[in-house]
């Protein structure tokens, strides 16, 4: 990743001139000139890990991966002992349950690798693009957009023949009950995902990468589907990762370094979403290039409204309306305690199939309606917001 130099400061506060013109020469030669070493780059291995803000991202990045990775495996293994040997309970199925259980793992490991790589960083966990004002307004019409975009690629469906409802499953107080588990089992997702990629990841990269560091781990996911995983879904990260490439080439050219920076570190981030989805069950090359894709879009909304808030909530009402409200698929996880029940129907590449709605491909068509919502709700949330002296 490029050198994250920042130019020395050369001016010299003025009482220090003063008092150096007013101060006589001492006698004899004069020392030596000294260098300044504090203009100097750093040398040796202090240059390979520490950079002018610090750890330098990429090390930044591999220890933030490692520790969450390593913090999963620890609480996934305890939480398993305890469901199987206390509660004596099956695991398996895609219930709210189980999915609470899954998204507090994922969040607990997120939330202490952050905390850690914000101590070993010098920075406030919430730097990582969770700052910013009206922090709560953007969540709150994140998650009414991820449900009317979604709801919006349901009406297509149904209206197309694609998807087919049956009678609700659910009555009295059980309405409330799954509505509010599945709630939370997506707002921890919402959490985990968006903070690893859209706030962690998107921020770390974005102050230590240029183009060719970027094309290089892209090249690198795309050749490691290639060698080591069968099947078609990984089409849909070699078509994201294509998309991405001459714009980046492009910006980065014609940007200034953090602006080309943001939009090279999208561009990964972007393509490595849709990559963790390819071994999800069902899955096909059309929902892995529609989860690349509002990844992208994801990153939008961080550029135009200023942090992740209205990511998080976007992603966590869109993959409640999917599983709860309407009871399809998501990405190729069919739920259990669904309020609506829903079956494809007809041609794959229109219904989605196993895959869900994400499967078809009118979800590019609501992707495309996020990033609108996403554009005009910035630019509303920007003249709204007053700007600072």
């Amino acid at each position: 990743m490029e050198p994250e130099n920042q130019p020395p400061s050369t001016a010299a506060p003025a009482a220090n001139q003063a008092e150096s013109a007013l101060t006589p020469a001492p006698a004899g030669p004069a020392p030596p000139a000294q260098p300044a070493t504090e203009d100097e780059p750093y040398r040796g291995l202090r240059w390979i890990f520490i950079g002018p803000q610090g750890l330098r991202a990429g090390w930044s990045v591999l220890i933030f991966l490692f520790l969450t990775l390593l913090f999963m495996q620890v609480l996934g293994t305890a939480a398993s002992l305890f469901v199987h040997k206390v509660l004596h309970a099956r695991t398996g199925s895609f219930t709210p349950v189980s999915a609470v259980i899954v998204g507090l793992i994922e969040f607990l490991a997120l939330l202490g690798a952050g905390a850690l790589m914000a101590l070993i960083e010098g920075r406030n966990i919430l730097a990582y693009n969770l700052t910013g004002p009206r922090r709560p307004q953007h969540f709150l019409v994140g998650l009414a957009a991820g449900f009317l975009a979604l709801s919006a690629l349901i009406g297509m469906l149904a209206a197309g023949g694609w998807l087919h409802f049956g009678p609700v499953t659910l009555s009295g107080t059980q309405i409330f009950t799954f509505a509010a588990l599945w709630g939370v089992a997506f707002l921890l997702t919402g959490f985990f995902e968006e903070g690893s990629f859209r706030c962690y990841l998107q921020f770390t990269l974005t102050r230590g990468i240029n183009f060719w560091w970027a094309f290089g781990i892209v090249v690198v996911t795309c050749a490691y589907l290639a060698i080591f995983v069968r099947g078609s879904a990984s089409w849909g990260v070699y078509a994201a990762a294509l998309l991405g490439l001459f714009p980046c080439l492009i910006v980065n050219q014609k940007s200034a370094p953090r602006s080309g920076g943001f939009w090279c570190a999208a561009w990964v981030t972007s393509t490595l979403f849709g990559f963790i989805h390819v071994g999800n069950p069902n899955e096909a090359w059309i929902g892995i290039f529609a989860a690349a894709f509002i990844g992208f879009v994801f990153c939008v909304s961080v550029r135009v409204t200023g942090s992740a808030w209205w990511a998080i909530g976007c992603h966590a009402g869109w993959d409640w309306g999917e599983t709860y409200f309407y009871g399809t698929a998501d990405s190729g996880l069919s739920p259990q305690g669904s309020y609506l029940i829903s079956h494809p129907s007809g041609n794959v590449l229109w219904s989605g199939g196993a895959v869900g709605p994400e499967g078809s491909l009118l979800v590019l068509a609501a992707i495309l309606l996020i990033l609108a919502l996403a554009l005009v709700y910035g630019r509303w949330s920007a003249r709204a917001t007053p700007t600072a002296a």
